[in-house]
């Protein structure tokens, strides 16, 4: 007595293992694949066609058990799965003759099923604004401030702090930016319903306002924490630390490159954090960049909730108007009175007539021309001599004189330096000497009061009902201000060449972080 088996796995064939996305019953074949797949979460390893019928959903269970077989079969065909003859059930010599098989999970079939749930994934992401994430960020740099004061770094903890805080950050890149894409979608209406849209509107816009606020406060901390560890030098030899270690698990062949090549991944990975946070050369860094665009996001999408109105409330839109035209076409008498709706509609004139005016229309009244004549035996086209002569109305001659912008380079050179010293004048003049009144600031000159104007209202956008201390950081990391209001409340007046900038009282201090006075 011979049993006959399937043998080993069949080798798929190229990418055989997805062709069930391609055929028809697609949603049977993924439904069965993801019965293996929660089976095999629970450990059970082989399942047999009437276990695959029990575990379809609820709307798929109603197809025969026949056809769950047959699906079986062509993904046993695919690669995607391995049948083995079921001889559990063997009572008899004749039932080794019939056709009984348990199936299981290939490697080309499980790969595929981790690939098209990676898809799956990523195709319905939304993504989201991480608040959380930049407070970790904080915490994490701090961790590797306290590290780099030690005299010897522990190779473990700077290995797992660096590796928490790229990882928080990538995370934070990664849902930004599926968020600001499915916000443009949502702004542009994209796969979205009104209803839905006017639904949930408000509580979005609370949402960016929160964030906004949140990356206000703790972008500009993010910035002097990044910008201290670079300053003191401190942060190559915690990366070459998690380089080290990383490269002690490599393979012999690869030991001698790796530690280099892990060293080039950590500077790449503080290159990117520092890029998101750090505005540098000119470039703009990836945190004003988000605030922007989410700032922006709020009055767009109050226009689309306008013109949503609008439309509900039965204003003319330029789809109206054009099926009004159609309608004005359709009820035309005759063809002339469409040629002249759509002359007077659109301004399009055949291009025989370079203009039209009183004189043109009266000679065309006088001597009408049929729109079938051939241009040979229509009047003639007069033309300028010039363009008839040369083919271009552009005047011929040398070529002009390379410039000289060296003139101008200078005085943008000597702009910037002035202007450069007027900002460092003018954040020494807003330093205060620890804890003083708003009142007693005095009178600013307008550099000093534009950037004092800055900083108040980045403490602003921090506060909320209740509140009565917040403090910020201004965007570049070099200053910040805290604020507590007063009890006793009173006014609070300051002077400037253009006028009275006056408001309620409270205890400010302004701090240069610059200069290591900060607290850190």
């Amino acid at each position: 007595m011979s049993v006959t088996t399937t043998g080993p796995d069949p080798r798929p064939d190229g990418y055989s293992p997805f062709a069930h996305l391609t055929v028809q019953n697609t949603g049977l074949y993924r439904q069965v694949m993801r019965a293996f797949v929660v089976a095999k979460e629970r450990f059970a390893v082989h399942l047999r066609p009437e276990d695959v019928h029990a575990a379809l959903p609820a709307e798929a269970r109603s197809c025969e058990l026949d056809a769950v077989v047959k699906a079986l079969d062509s993904l046993v065909g695919w690669g995607n799965l391995r049948a083995d003859p079921d001889t559990a059930r063997v009572t008899a010599v004749e039932d080794f003759y019939r056709k009984r098989f348990i199936y299981q999970l290939t490697r080309a079939g499980e790969a595929a099923e981790e690939a098209l749930g990676v898809y799956d994934e990523a195709l319905g992401r939304r993504g989201a604004l991480q608040a959380v994430a930049l407070h970790d960020i904080v915490t994490q740099l701090r961790a590797l401030l306290v590290l780099a004061a030690e005299e010897q770094a522990d190779p473990a903890k700077a290995h797992l702090a660096l590796d928490a805080l790229a990882s928080r950050f990538a995370a934070l890149a990664d849902n930004a930016r599926a968020f600001m894409g499915s916000l443009q979608r949502t702004i542009d209406l994209h796969d979205v319903e009104e209803e839905v849209f006017l639904a949930y509107k408000d509580r979005l816009i609370q949402y960016l306002e929160r964030f906004i606020q949140d990356l206000i406060t703790l972008g500009g901390r993010i910035a002097r924490l990044i910008l201290e560890l670079e300053d003191a030098g401190s942060i190559g030899p915690l990366l070459r630390a998690a380089a080290a270690r990383e490269a002690a698990d490599a393979s012999p062949e690869e030991a001698e490159h790796a530690e280099k090549e892990a060293y080039e991944r950590w500077e790449g990975r503080w290159a990117g954090l520092a890029a998101w946070f750090i505005s540098r050369d000119g470039r703009e860094s990836q945190a004003r960049l988000l605030r922007g665009r989410a700032l922006g996001a709020i009055p767009q999408l109050l226009a689309v909730v306008r013109a949503l109105n609008e439309r509900r409330a039965g204003r003319s839109d330029r789809s109206a108007d054009f099926r009004t035209l159609a309608r004005w076409f359709a009820e035309a008498p005759d063809d002339d009175a469409r040629h002249r709706l759509w002359r007077t509609a659109f301004g399009l004139y055949p291009a025989r007539h370079l203009t039209v005016d009183a004189e043109t229309l009266a000679t065309r009244a006088a001597r009408p021309v049929p729109a079938s004549t051939p241009w040979a035996e229509a009047e003639p086209l007069r033309i300028s001599p010039q363009l008839r002569r040369t083919g271009s109305y552009e005047r011929r001659g040398k070529p002009r004189k390379v410039e000289d912008r060296e003139e101008r380079r200078r005085g943008l050179a000597e702009v910037a330096a002035k202007q450069a010293a007027e900002t460092a004048a003018a954040r020494a003049r807003l330093v205060t000497d620890g804890i003083t009144r708003l009142s007693g600031i005095g009178e600013l000159d307008p550099a000093s009061f534009g950037l004092f104007l800055q900083l108040l209202g980045d403490a602003l956008a921090t506060w909320r009902p209740g509140m009565r201390h917040t403090a910020a950081t201004s965007n570049d990391g070099s200053m910040e201000i805290r604020l507590t209001a007063l009890a006793d409340g009173g006014t609070a007046e300051i002077r400037t060449p253009g006028g009275v900038f006056s408001g309620p009282d409270h205890l400010i201090e302004i701090i240069d972080l610059t200069d290591g006075a900060g607290d850190r």
